[in-house]
């Protein structure tokens, strides 16, 4: 298994980085961390919601068994200062979120593993929600929106990342609101072309296109480390997590 220059910073992207990341970076490449779990458990007042209805969005909990997947950005040598600038203001700002980690990612194939930063929303921000019943988020869900578009959009276009360009993950939670939610835009008879919006995202991800499944196989599918790395990093909460 390869590892990376030591130079070289990566970001682990779990939530709309996967789809939207809005930043410079060289490459891309889809895969996991170990030790976490992805929950609907942070609130949301910026983006995807207002004071008076926060939406939801991922955050990561500690789960020794777990693995989550997502999407790793090596960030461009000559733009790390306005990189992290961006992912500050977006993730921690505007986010809340307010830890960020190091962990070890493993890429889908099993050819590279090298560290990563992980911005993580914990119960200590004032934006958190924390945990309810499934039919309570996705009801949430349904029902919030903000300046960066509906809620709704936000689970959906998640959700359609996994199954397209990781069909091996398994997230129950995700997949179980995905469900919710569909259900419930269909029994109230919302437009699901509205809540998505008109935004299209173009994904360039730097892998064998083969790997990735069709977008019409994915709407007919059932739903179901280094000191070297840490010192470059912009000083605040931070920690390692061995994995």
């Amino acid at each position: 298994m390869n590892r990376t220059e030591g130079n070289d910073l990566w970001v682990f992207g779990y939530g709309s980085l996967c789809w939207h990341p809005g930043f410079a970076y060289t490459k891309s490449k889809t895969g996991y961390v170990k030790g976490f779990s992805r929950r609907f458990w942070q609130g949301n007042t910026t983006h995807r919601g207002t004071a008076e209805k926060p939406g939801r969005v991922v955050t990561l909990i500690e789960d020794k068994e777990a693995i989550v997947y997502g999407r790793a950005f090596q960030l461009q040598n000559n733009c790390n200062v306005d990189n992290f600038s961006y992912l500050e203001n977006r993730e921690c700002t505007l986010g809340g979120y307010d830890l960020t980690t190091i962990a070890t990612f493993y890429s889908q194939h099993g050819d590279m593993q090298f560290p990563v930063i992980i911005y993580i929303a914990t119960n200590k921000n004032k934006q958190w929600l924390g945990e309810a019943s499934l039919q309570t988020v996705a009801r949430q869900i349904t029902e919030c929106s903000g300046p960066s578009g509906h809620n709704v959009e936000y689970l959906l276009r998640l959700a359609e990342f996994m199954h397209r360009y990781l069909p091996e993950a398994h997230d129950e939670h995700l997949f179980t609101l995905e469900m919710l939610v569909r259900s419930r835009i269909k029994e109230e008879n919302m437009c699901l072309g509205t809540l998505m919006g008109n935004n299209n995202f173009d994904i360039d991800l730097d892998e064998d296109p083969e790997s990735a499944v069709a977008a019409e196989e994915v709407n007919e599918r059932p739903r179901e480390n280094s000191f070297q790395f840490s010192a470059r990093i912009p000083s605040k909460s931070l920690r390692c997590v061995k994995m």
